[in-house]
């Protein structure tokens, strides 16, 4: 009796040891693009494949599948960060603009520069003000009451001249301020800075402007009143 004839075992699917991954660029090749090259990955892979261990082509296409929304969360990721970057070059441009310009800015530490010192004051109703200055010791160097109105954006300007007529030297000088309505009850009344932005840090991100030695951001800016116009904006 002759021996049946053998079958050869088809042949598993390696990969080319020949093969040589190419570099990957920093615009990634999209899988659109591609689509040819998948298909014919996938046909080789069918074609290579064990009959007894055939190949699960929903994993596969799983795969494809999951690999296109790693590529689209790339995309996107690219074309948030070309935002942000155009969001940085505009916000230096906008606090290059405010540089010579008048500001106001919510803070109560203004700066005495040997003539005057000044700030801004807001309420929402009429009281009266206990409003106390100290230096940068912390030493009270003038008080006095005053009544305001309701409104924002009340101009305080203080000479330099202590309550004994003495004359402060130029430095840091705080204002802080105690209320009352007219029915006795304690009012709140805040403060505001005003000064000339004399330059810009453009290696912080926001940019920071900077007001008598002190540093802000953009969204701390109140009002802005550019030189020379009396244009408020």
């Amino acid at each position: 009796m002759s021996a049946a004839a053998s079958t050869a075992t088809p042949p598993y699917s390696a990969p080319n040891p020949n093969y040589t991954p190419t570099s990957t660029s920093s615009s990634t090749t999209g899988i659109a693009d591609n689509f040819q090259t998948f298909l014919t990955l996938l046909t080789t892979q069918l074609q290579n494949q064990n009959p007894l261990e055939p190949l699960d082509t929903n994993q596969f296409t799983q795969q494809l599948v999951q690999f296109a929304g790693v590529e689209q969360q790339l995309k996107t990721n690219e074309s948030l960060s070309s935002l942000l970057k155009m969001q940085s070059t505009a916000q230096t441009t906008q606090a290059m603009n405010f540089i010579g310009a008048n500001a106001v800015v919510d803070g109560s530490k203004s700066h005495y520069d040997g003539k005057t010192a000044g700030w801004s004051l807001s309420t929402d109703k009429p009281v009266t003000a206990q409003v106390s200055i100290q230096s940068s010791t912390g030493q009270t160097v003038y008080s006095g009451k005053f009544t305001l109105n309701a409104g924002a954006n009340q101009g305080f300007t203080w000479d330099g001249r202590g309550n004994d007529g003495a004359q402060w030297p130029e430095g840091d000088y705080t204002l802080s301020v105690v209320a009352t309505d007219a029915a006795g009850q304690q009012a709140t009344v805040s403060t505001q800075i005003q000064g000339t932005i004399d330059s810009v840090d453009l290696t912080q991100s926001p940019p920071m402007l900077s007001i008598g030695g002190q540093t802000f951001s953009l969204d701390q800016i109140k009002r802005v009143v550019k030189p020379g116009t009396g244009t408020t904006t």
